[in-house]
């Protein structure tokens, strides 16, 4: 049997020295610029924000914390200085197709100027048409224009009124209109006294009446016509009088703008609308303001209905400074990100306008970047369809979700599209990038770059250093006490710790700045001027103590005995395992019993979570494991006589990972050889088919769990942990777990087969076979072999078939 030592304190946790960080507190350290340990995301980000191609948008991979926003950021903040600052759009009224309105595109810095230059014309409009409707020129000629229209239509009626008296005829007026009637000694004649005129006479005045009447009714149907001459004339005095109102008006914002070939058509567009509705528009804006005192429809304050359509809706409108833009768009809707169109109520009716139209996130982005929570904006309704069709599409259409999902079949606008040139950023875990590479076709031709953030970095001196700097930076930058050399290299052991391998330094910073922020506050508790490590260790000690309300509950149901594990003695078949319990950003260990009891049978290990659908797939895997171990040392000549059924006790809730099969693989082999198993023991890690120990996670957790079990019942010296080999590298244990290893009263025994640990659990050898493959008398294995081999003898006493390839397919499929 091999002398098996435990590891020695100084493999159990490694420290930091203050004296080698080569500073006494932190406000002599240089600040640091950059990111630490993320040299790959570095890499990717600078590609991807600087190669501009159509699909290379850039997705963050990485947990929350390690940094993510802050190093792309930096990267968008410093491009984005150095880039061109984007043209300004807005959208006016389209005189052609008010349905569409027109999207203007103006150099930085202009749009908002021709909106006040638009909403001061409005203004002066009223006033100019006001003036020029009220002068006493266009009055006196709309007086001699009506006077000329009035004596013409009188001259014609004179003219046949005279004729019809020269033949004895009179005009009258009837309530049927117009009408013609012969007439003697100026008394109109009845039908009778016509009737008694000689027949001469009366065939004479039918043939006069006759005359008379087609040319009434040829006047007559002049009327209209000289009614429409009268109205073009007064529409063209009333063009001539405001062109000549406005003109002046708008020429001077056309020379602010004569620059811009789309704003002078525009203006043009805006004049001969005035021109050809001034009388409208003023008779709209009198009437506006007769009923200023009367509930209105909600609009642009200053704004009315009439002059509403020469107003400019400033979409996206910089000052001109400022380089590209940088948007984080926090709550990723889809009118958020794409624009939306807006309604007011009007009489009970929602109507809508031009003016209604808001920029999305996008618009706001356009020429520069974006940067979007991949979660926030998949679990936003449509959001994610509607970016990928802008940045397929290459232009921003706004357009509302009822009508893109034929919901509403009413009547709205149709904004003219927005070209896109814009850098996304997506930031998520990294299950959500593969997850999108994986089911969206599209995804892949979209967002060409991947940023993978790390969750450690090496812990190596020039890294150390670095992490320090950080420190000393985040320090400097929050405002807080200056922390010692040894408040600092507590802070990086955490960090170790934190990484779950004391090679390792988490880039988790949030944690680090939280810790710093905590350690911080107990220094001003406690009066000191600088943060020492016993703040640090104060700090750490808080959140264990505010986040382990379940783990002391767990450990006080084990030491009332209600939660059955044992600490000391010796018993076949039964071995202390242990988990992890995750829970929030807390976790610990916790023991758990675990039984194997064995019989005559046909080869089979039963895996009771598994049969009552309590254990997962990964637990399955283990036990199953463990026969193809048994079969391939000690089945090979002849079968497995035995069934054999092993338990998590106690357990109540499913089961999953490997990280038990080492401890159900000893409590099965002393269950089949009798030996004992010292109970002051507890085991953690998996195993293959070869008996080789592998290594698991939370290692430092399961550790701690048992050793706080042992340590409420009190150490003897006889208990301790067998951990893999592969797993010491992770050890970063608490301090009193250090001492009570330095000091003989706990162990730690890290082990890479299952014959080193049967020897340790044990006190018995293992045994190496010999050419015949027979293990020495008195080992583990040779006491294993003649129990199966008595059970085999038994089985064929008895009759019982051996295990076959279809039982075996049987029970899998089972």
């Amino acid at each position: 049997m091999t002398d098996h030592k435990p590891l020695l304190a100084e493999e159990l946790f490694t420290a930091c020295d203050p004296k080698g960080l080569g500073f006494k507190t932190t406000t002599e350290l240089e600040p640091l610029e950059e990111l630490i340990g993320q040299d790959r995301a570095v890499e990717a980000v600078g590609f991807g924000i600087g190669i501009r191609r159509d699909g290379f948008n850039l997705f963050a991979a990485g947990p929350a914390g390690t940094g993510k926003h802050t190093l792309i950021g930096e990267f968008l903040q410093r491009e984005a200085r150095a880039g061109p600052v984007p043209d300004d759009w807005c959208y006016v009224y389209n005189f052609d197709d008010p349905r569409r309105p027109r999207a203007l595109r103006l150099p930085a810095g202009r749009a908002h100027p021709l909106a006040q230059d638009m909403e001061r014309l409005t203004q002066d409009l009223r006033a100019a048409l006001q003036a020029t409707f009220e002068s006493e020129d266009y009055r006196n000629r709309r007086e001699a224009l009506a006077q000329e229209f009035k004596e013409r239509q009188e001259q014609a009626f004179e003219d046949i009124q005279k004729r019809a008296k020269e033949h004895s005829i009179a005009l009258v007026r009837t309530p049927l209109g117009l009408a013609l009637a012969p007439l003697r000694e100026g008394q109109v004649l009845s039908p009778e006294e016509f009737e008694a005129l000689p027949e001469e006479e009366r065939e004479r005045t039918k043939a006069d009446l006759k005359t008379l009447e087609e040319r009434l009714q040829a006047t007559l149907r002049q009327a209209p016509r000289w009614e429409r001459e009268h109205r073009n004339r007064v529409r063209e005095i009333n063009r001539e009088v405001s062109r000549l109102a406005v003109d002046h008006l708008i020429e001077e914002i056309r020379k602010k703008h004569e620059d811009l070939p789309e704003v002078i058509e525009w203006l043009k567009a805006v004049e001969e609308d005035v021109v050809d509705k001034a009388e409208t528009l003023l008779a709209a804006s009198q009437t506006a303001g007769e009923g200023a005192q009367q509930p209105q429809p909600a609009h642009t304050p200053g704004q009315d209905a009439a002059m509403r359509h020469y107003t400019v809706n400033v979409l996206v409108g910089g000052d001109g400074d400022g380089g590209a833009p940088v948007v984080y768009e926090d709550h990723p809707t889809y009118g958020n990100l794409l624009g939306r169109i807006e309604h007011r109520s009007e009489f009970g009716t929602l109507v809508t306008d031009f003016t209604l139209i808001k920029a999305g996130a996008l618009h706001r982005a356009n020429g520069g970047y974006m940067v979007v929570d991949a979660y926030k904006l998949l679990t936003q309704p449509f959001s994610w369809d509607g970016l990928k069709r802008v940045l397929r599409a290459g232009e921003i259409s706004i357009e509302p979700l009822g009508q893109t999902l034929s919901l509403v079949d009413t009547v709205s606008l149709d904004p003219e599209p927005i070209p896109l040139d814009v850098k996304i950023i997506l930031v998520g875990e990294r299950m959500l990038y593969y997850l999108l590479c994986a089911y969206d076709p599209d995804f892949n031709e979209l967002f060409k770059v991947q940023a993978d953030f790390e969750e450690e970095m090496p812990r190596n001196p020039a890294n150390v250093e670095l992490y320090a700097r950080l420190i000393g930076t985040i320090v400097r930058n929050e405002g807080m006490r200056p922390f010692e050399a040894g408040a600092v290299a507590r802070i990086i052991e955490r960090a170790a710790r934190l990484a779950g391998d004391r090679e390792k330094l988490t880039t988790h910073m949030r944690s680090i700045a939280d810790l710093l922020h905590e350690a911080e506050y107990w220094a001003q508790t406690a009066g000191h001027e600088t943060v020492a490590a016993a703040d640090v260790t104060r700090a750490i000690d808080a959140y264990i103590r505010r986040s382990d309300r379940l783990r002391e509950k767990v450990q006080e149901a084990i030491t009332e005995g209600v939660v059955l594990i044992d600490s000391g003695g010796e018993k076949p078949g039964q071995l202390n395992g242990l988990s992890v319990m995750q829970l929030g950003g807390f976790a610990f260990g916790r023991p758990s019993r675990i039984t194997a009891r064995v019989s005559m049978g046909r080869g089979q290990v039963v895996d009771i979570e598994r049969e009552v659908k309590l254990g997962g797939p990964l637990h399955s895997k283990g036990v199953l494991i463990l026969s193809g171990f048994l079969a391939d040392r000690f089945g090979r000549n002849r079968p497995l006589a035995v069934a054999a059924s092993l338990v998590f006790e106690q357990s109540y809730g499913g089961v999953d990972g490997d990280s038990a099969s080492s401890t159900e693989l000893y409590a099965l082999m002393s269950a089949l050889s009798g030996a004992p198993i010292r109970q002051g023991f507890a085991v953690t890690g998996s195993v293959n088919q070869r008996g080789e120990v592998q290594a698991i996670g939370g290692v430092n957790e399961k550790i701690e769990g048992f050793f706080d079990v042992c340590k409420t019942r009190g150490l003897t010296g006889d208990q301790g942990v067998l951990i893999p080999a592969s797993n010491v590298r992770h050890l970063m244990l608490r301090d009193d777990v250090v001492e009570a290893c330095r000091s003989g009263a706990f162990a730690i025994y890290g082990v890479e087969t299952i014959d080193q640990g049967l020897e340790i659990l044990t006190g018995v050898p293992a045994g190496v076979p010999d050419e015949d493959g027979i293990y020495p008398d008195g080992t583990i294995n040779r006491m294993v072999a003649d129990r199966l081999a008595d059970l085999a003898e038994k089985a064929r006493k008895f009759a019982v078939p051996a295990k076959t390839e279809q039982d075996d397919q049987s029970d899998r499929n089972d």
